[in-house]
């Protein structure tokens, strides 16, 4: 489904992506792990071209997405949708009007359809009392599931998440992890979900990969994932109390 394929990229005097091969298949839930500055959002930013690669190639199916332009460029765009990291809410239009904003702008459907269409997603995302609501009147966790009903609207076959549970509280956070799960299960997407959350990786994750340093040094199952004998690997398995007996809370004996 997506491929790069030696991608490197540059940003000023680091090397934030340094010959990395990945390969994500159809219908997975393909999550991206690591520090802060280890390349993870940049990864996603290439999968849409908005970053370009200063080597190596990207390609979505049989398309070169890395040098794609023009109507080509859209046209492989229109086949994703994105839940960015803030939400990227307009703050002048309500709920309904938000998850809405995709069709007015890319399709010529009356607003009677769009509003109807709006509102089945935010049933999906379980916001329907929510519709008239403007996001400085919602939670964060509210402001992220409509975010979510606007990315799907124009039902794409790759959905990119850029830190879906930043700034949730855990409750909050388990309930964007199930609403991930859920549509990769009702809607047949494939996913792509870069986060620094190792709980929430695990919980929604078929594969997990790490970036370090601007290399890949771990794709794995979960289970796998947590069994790595990896240096880089343990050390952020163990900063979020993850242990390979599965412990995934403090130290029992500390508390």
């Amino acid at each position: 489904m997506i491929r790069f394929e030696q991608v490197s990229k540059r940003l000023g005097h680091r090397m934030v992506l340094d010959g990395i091969d990945l390969e994500i298949k159809t219908g997975e839930t393909f999550v991206i792990v690591g520090s802060s500055g280890a390349g993870k959002s940049v990864t996603l930013k290439h999968m849409i071209r908005l970053m370009t690669p200063d080597s190596g190639t990207v390609w979505v199916g049989d398309d070169e997405v890395s040098r794609a332009r023009g109507k080509n460029l859209e046209r492989i765009r229109s086949r994703f949708g994105v839940l960015f990291q803030s939400g990227a809410l307009m703050q002048w239009l309500n709920a309904v009007g938000n998850v809405g904003l995709p069709l007015r702008e890319k399709t010529n459907l009356d607003l009677d359809e769009i509003e109807r269409r709006s509102m089945e997603q935010l049933e999906r995302v379980g916001l329907t009392d929510a519709a008239e609501k403007f996001p400085g009147d919602m939670s964060g966790g509210m402001r992220k599931r409509v975010a979510l009903a606007r990315a799907i609207i124009t039902s794409p076959e790759i959905i990119l998440y850029d830190e879906p549970t930043s700034g949730l509280d855990p409750v909050t956070s388990r309930t964007i992890d199930s609403l991930i799960n859920q549509l990769r299960d009702d809607l047949g997407v494939t996913s792509v979900v870069v986060t620094h959350d190792l709980h929430s990786a695990l919980k929604i994750g078929t594969r997990i990969a790490m970036l370090h340093e601007g290399q890949v040094v771990e794709i794995a199952a979960p289970d796998e994932f947590v069994q790595s004998e990896n240096e880089v690997v343990r050390a952020f398995l163990e900063a979020q109390y993850i242990t390979k007996e599965g412990d995934w809370s403090r130290h029992a004996k500390e508390i």
